[in-house]
């Protein structure tokens, strides 16, 4: 005997019309706005295009937010949607709503979710206020019929669907408002995006990662749609090529002209909230400049496998633009023989709003870490500190702990282990890494008791892996 619940006479309607798309199909214009997200959902999983294209057409709601449906899209599928949205330009189809949005962007789960299990729902638009939410620009809404808003992956082999949306969206750039909020850039050439950057326009960029091999020369080029995109709130820049041979004077001369006109563009961000940079060795020198043209304070700065110069971390400290930080990451880059005092400014101006703090590769030494000392007790609202990879004695390191008492806040603390736990050779002594991360736990346990925390050894010389003790020891391969 069967305990399971009988199917609703929504679901059941639903079954009846997929087991006849010509039904389906002849009923779609009389359909109850409440049937429509199911059975799309139904229609769209299953593959059935013809009902995928005519349920576009006659979306009765202000948004159809198929980019959570595909999560493995077929490209018969997808092309049927795009269809659908022809159907409308072309007005074979008369719609039902007064606004459609085309959503390919992984958000608005809940609203499937909610309809799902709605047997009588309404078609108010507060079921679209899920975040992040759509910024439709008014002079587009009088202009086109239908805004199409997507995040973008450019990268040298597109996926079959992407390739296809993008030529259809060239083909139709000027009867649709399209719009991407994020764009991934790899590897690609400068006017192949310029190109793709004349049908999604910068303005409406609020996402940039740009990940490609280009020298300043190619940058340049770039430049003016970068300035182009005055709503971006995150940028992340990783990593770039650097012209470290210079031909000429006049060469040398061309990439600082480029390397100050690209630094100059921060100027017109007025929304810039987290800066991420990896690699980016022609900004060595020029971080001061980079900081004074940010218009609003950063939350998140990411600094990585970055050679910093003395003038760099000597900005950190009187730049205004990095005092309200929340998230502060500096991995990779090496501190070991630079003076650590504007770091140590630095961290006493956000003291009260820092949350994470990520210094690992650093090569710090003891005595920057008792440099960091008084500041870092102050920041209580801390729940993440990761120093891996640091070069601190046990002595340093369990003074250390014994002054966080004022960490009530953490969640997760990553440090190195002690220095005494290797040999001459810099190889890690099984029975020395255990004990003395046993010791250290046991002194700040009898602080505060610790959330998650964990102590590693560098990269082991054969391996490449490091061994942790945390939860238990975790040894790398040579040692299993």
């Amino acid at each position: 005997m069967s305990l399971q619940n009988p199917p609703t006479l929504q679901k059941l309607a639903r079954q009846s019309l997929l087991s006849s798309e010509a039904l389906a199909m002849s009923s779609v214009k009389e359909l109850p706005c409440g049937l429509f997200p199911a059975l799309f959902k139904d229609a769209f999983t299953g593959r059935h295009t013809n009902l995928v294209k005519a349920m576009v057409a006659a979306w009765p709601f202000p948004c159809l937010p198929v980019g959570a449906l595909m999560k493995t899209p077929d490209l018969e599928t997808f092309h049927a949607v795009l269809d659908g949205v022809d159907m409308r330009l072309t007005r074979k189809f008369h719609p039902r709503g007064k606004v459609q949005v085309l959503d390919l962007r992984n958000v608005h789960h809940a609203f499937w979710n909610i309809w799902a299990g709605t047997e009588d729902g309404s078609c108010s638009s507060e079921t679209f206020n899920e975040k992040p939410g759509l910024k439709v620009l008014p002079r587009y809404g009088l202009r086109r019929q239908v805004k199409v808003v997507a995040d973008l992956c450019l990268r040298p082999r597109l996926d079959e669907t992407q390739a296809c949306f993008l030529k259809w969206a060239q083909q139709r750039k000027d009867s649709l408002y399209l719009c991407c909020t994020k764009m991934q850039i790899w590897a690609m050439p400068v006017n192949f995006i310029k190109e793709i950057l004349t049908v999604f326009h910068p303005e409406h960029i609020e996402e940039l990662e740009l990940n490609t091999e280009w020298n300043v020369f190619k940058l340049a080029q770039f430049a003016p749609c970068f300035g182009q995109m005055r709503n971006l709130r995150k940028l992340l820049l990783a990593p770039l090529y650097k012209n470290v041979f210079k031909i000429a004077n006049s060469t040398g001369d061309r990439e600082d002209k480029c390397v100050k006109e690209f630094i100059s563009l921060f100027s017109k961000f007025n929304c810039l909230q987290h800066l991420s940079m990896s690699g980016i060795h022609f900004l060595t020198d020029h971080m001061n400049q980079v900081f004074r043209c940010l218009l609003t304070p950063l939350v998140t700065l990411s600094i990585s496998h970055y050679k910093i110069s003395q003038s760099d971390l000597d900005s950190f400290c009187y730049c205004e633009s990095l005092f309200q930080l929340k998230h502060l990451e500096m991995r990779g880059v090496v501190l070991r023989d630079l003076d650590f005092m504007p770091l140590r400014g630095l961290l006493e101006k956000v003291a009260d709003t820092l949350e994470t703090l990520d210094l690992q590769g650093c090569r710090m030494k003891d005595s920057q870490l008792s440099a960091l000392l008084p500041v870092l007790r102050q920041c209580s609202q801390l729940t993440k500190v990761n120093f891996y990879n640091n070069d601190f004695s046990m002595l340093v390191l369990k003074d250390f702990l014994q002054h966080t008492a004022n960490w009530s806040k953490m969640n997760v603390e990553q440090y190195p282990a002690p220095l005494e736990c290797y040999d001459e050779l810099a190889h890690v002594s099984r029975e020395m890494f255990a004990h003395l991360s046993q010791e250290l736990m046991d002194t700040l346990r009898a602080i505060r008791q610790p959330e998650s925390i964990s102590f590693a050894t560098g990269s082991c010389h054969k391996c490449g892996e490091h061994c942790v003790y945390g939860q238990g020891a975790r040894l790398c391969g040579c040692w299993q």
